[in-house]
């Protein structure tokens, strides 16, 4: 039996995990669940799964959740608050597989010492493979445990490789919708609003990855991430724009084949395959109709209208302590657009202004990532004050 602990349940890829284990049968049973502020939700989730120990990262929240539930017939019989209570469900002795779907570097934590207790990982949160990547992988290789992702590209380019030769790879080929702006003007682009940018035109995600998939950030932290999980040079790692989000990657071999992998834009593929790797078990989501494709069509990113993108790539090329800046700059960035006090084409020139003052360390600790993490995200809210 898989026992599941997820980290970050009330978003959109823990809601849609909870949906898969439903549809998987009695062989998986939710044993942990954390959420950030989503009380009800949460309880509602408790009611069903039953989950032996849950955390909250507000006390206060925690103590509502407690409320609440003092009124239902089950309660966990755990219930713990902020970072100490994430790491606490990571690591429960009674789960043997986390999903990691939190938002942003408040993962990496957690996620280090889930690997740490030898728990296999389905990870989505591919901003603490972007901060401390090397680290990850490095731990990960040290106590032998898997990470799976959960991310539709980087699921496809391992099922194109299961079974392939690592030397015979001539590069991966990493697919982006291109957002809902990617046939703008730069001047259009002076002008998105939050509710423009929140309204993806194939995917249904949480608001944060919303945003980077329209600045086509998210294109280039899958660079890096996809760069430590397959273990291959940034340059060997191409990106296509693929509006119909229907080949989700492509791996070219040395001899000019190309393998890609299909499917409807679905989060939940990629979830399933993860939770029942290394087996398949029947879906009861659509299949992919052939028949009703019209195009299948690919084209260039366009680095001078989405800035972000060559951001990323120039962090990756940096190493270093770089890409921690680029993700810390990023997220304080997107939530200060989210939030109204800066405009949708200030994110990139905000995250440029960090990585411009950041002083490069080649190879950083833990404690130096913690801290360059902390010291972007005070120069930047410095900054946009």
């Amino acid at each position: 039996m898989k026992k599941i602990s997820i980290l970050g349940a009330t978003g959109s890829i823990g809601v849609n995990t909870l949906k898969v284990i439903k549809s998987l049968g009695k062989e998986y049973k939710v044993v942990g669940l954390t959420a950030g502020g989503n009380v009800n939700l949460l309880v509602k989730q408790i009611k069903e799964f039953q989950p032996e120990i849950v955390a909250l990262m507000d006390e206060e929240k925690g103590r509502e959740l407690e409320k609440k539930l003092s009124k239902c017939k089950y309660k966990p019989a755990h219930i713990f608050y902020g970072l100490k209570g994430l790491v606490k469900v990571a690591t429960y002795s009674k789960s043997n597989f986390l999903v990691s779907s939190l938002v942003g570097a408040v993962g990496l934590i957690p996620t280090l010492e889930a690997i740490r207790k030898r728990k296999t990982i389905a990870l989505a949160n591919k901003e603490i493979l972007v901060m401390a990547g090397e680290i990850i992988i490095r731990e990960a290789l040290k106590y032998k445990i898997q990470i799976l992702s959960l991310d539709s590209e980087h699921s496809a380019i391992f099922q194109c490789l299961r079974g392939e030769k690592k030397k015979e790879v001539r590069k991966i080929i990493l697919t982006a919708s291109g957002g809902p702006f990617y046939r703008y003007s730069s001047q259009n682009l002076q002008k998105v609003t939050v509710a423009e940018a929140l309204n993806h035109p194939t995917w249904s995600m949480g608001k944060k990855i919303t945003i980077d998939s329209a600045t086509l950030m998210n294109k280039g932290l899958e660079l890096i991430e996809a760069h430590y999980l397959f273990d291959i040079n940034i340059d060997k790692i191409q990106i296509v724009v693929h509006p119909q989000s229907i080949v989700h990657s492509m791996v070219e071999f040395v001899d000019g084949a190309v393998i890609a992998q299909l499917g409807i834009a679905d989060m939940r593929l990629p979830l399933q395959f993860a939770l029942t790797y290394p087996c398949r078990q029947k879906s009861n989501l659509p299949a992919l109709n052939l028949e009703k494709l019209n195009s299948l069509s690919f084209d260039k990113p366009d680095f001078k209208r989405f800035p972000c993108l060559r951001l990323a790539i120039k962090a990756a090329g940096k190493r270093g302590s770089m890409p921690t800046v680029l993700n810390a700059a990023n997220e304080v960035a997107v939530d200060s657009f989210l939030n109204g006090k800066i405009k949708f084409m200030d994110i990139p020139v905000l995250i440029q202004y960090a990585m411009n003052k950041h002083k490069l360390i080649n190879n950083p600790t833990l404690e130096d990532i913690l801290e360059v993490d902390s010291w972007t995200r005070n120069k930047m809210k410095e900054v946009i004050n």
